[in-house]
């Protein structure tokens, strides 16, 4: 298969060179950035990559954009970030892969690099994202602080071997100034599921692993809001054996609990403004309700 590989962008010139190395098999490789104020775009340019420029609103958005405007050249295109490489392992298998009939994209798992070592346990591998697709057939909808396929899972076949992720690669506090902005996205999606009757069968769960993983999540958006951190950590370091990866898999532990703290500060900040515009409501209400045993005139 020949694949055309589109990446977002926004200033990455620290990560993009890495990237852009890793797919110099590549012979159509498109860069859609989202307004890069330091060296990305030129970066792209001078190895050979095609740039296209779109206002950032969601990614979501931004990838369906990409398929539908960046005249790619290929039928089946590779989804990545800078920050992520392509290993000549995932390129081999590329090359060599021939979709059934009826598959329209494939999940890809990806490795969590953290400081020079990949965190297998404590970054929760294999986890997978739809990351291949045809170009016609393939859109994503946005979910949460992400984006995800608008496909069946019939229609989803699943690669083996992963790319890696360097999400650590600008430093630990650009991650967390990242994951303040995705968790005011998930504390909106928690609220949605509140309302929501809607229930996931255990039969659609247990499809497979990554349909198991949406539906633990789907459950988690129920559980108490402050117990969120404490079941995060006990979950990555002692359920998937974070301890065995030593400071890195605490250290990686601990920051998930903190995202997931940063989660549920904006949860309960939001159910409470709705609780009190409800209440407020409710007394305006009652205000202008007629008293009961009043005399009319």
């Amino acid at each position: 298969m020949r694949v055309s590989v589109l990446i977002l962008t926004q200033n990455e010139e620290a990560n993009l060179p890495a990237c852009l190395k890793a797919l110099r098999w590549c012979d159509d490789v498109v860069v859609l950035d989202s307004g890069s104020t330091d060296r990305t775009l030129a970066i792209a340019r001078e190895h050979g990559a095609r740039v296209l420029e779109h206002p950032f609103e969601t990614f979501a958005d931004q990838r369906n954009f990409g398929l539908e405007h960046g005249e790619l050249k290929h039928e089946w295109v590779l989804h990545i970030d800078a920050d992520e490489i392509v290993t000549e392992a995932l390129a081999a298998r590329l090359a060599g892969l021939s979709p059934d009939a009826g598959i329209d994209a494939y999940r890809v798992p990806s490795k969590t690099m953290f400081f020079g070592r990949w965190l297998r346990r404590a970054g929760m591998y294999p986890a997978y994202q739809v990351r291949l697709g045809h170009r016609e057939r393939l859109r994503f909808r946005e979910v949460g602080h992400g984006q995800r396929e608008a496909l069946p899972p019939e229609k989803i076949a699943t690669l083996d071997e992963p790319y890696l992720h360097y999400s650590f690669s600008r430093g630990l506090g650009d991650w967390l100034a990242r994951h303040v902005r995705y968790a005011a996205a998930e504390s909106a999606v928690i609220v949605e599921a509140r309302r929501s009757a809607e229930r996931v069968s255990l039969a659609w769960a247990l499809k497979d692993r990554t349909t198991r993983r949406r539906w633990l999540k789907s459950l988690s958006h129920r559980t108490p809001i402050f117990a969120r951190p404490a079941m995060r950590f006990a979950y990555v370091y002692f359920l998937r054996r974070g301890f065995l990866e030593g400071s890195r898999g605490f250290l990686y532990a601990f920051m998930l609990s903190v995202y997931e703290g940063m989660i549920a500060i904006l949860l309960a900040e939001q159910l409470w403004r709705e609780g009190a515009a409800g209440a407020r409501s409710r007394t305006r209400a009652l205000a202008g309700a007629p008293v009961r045993g009043a005399s009319r005139s």
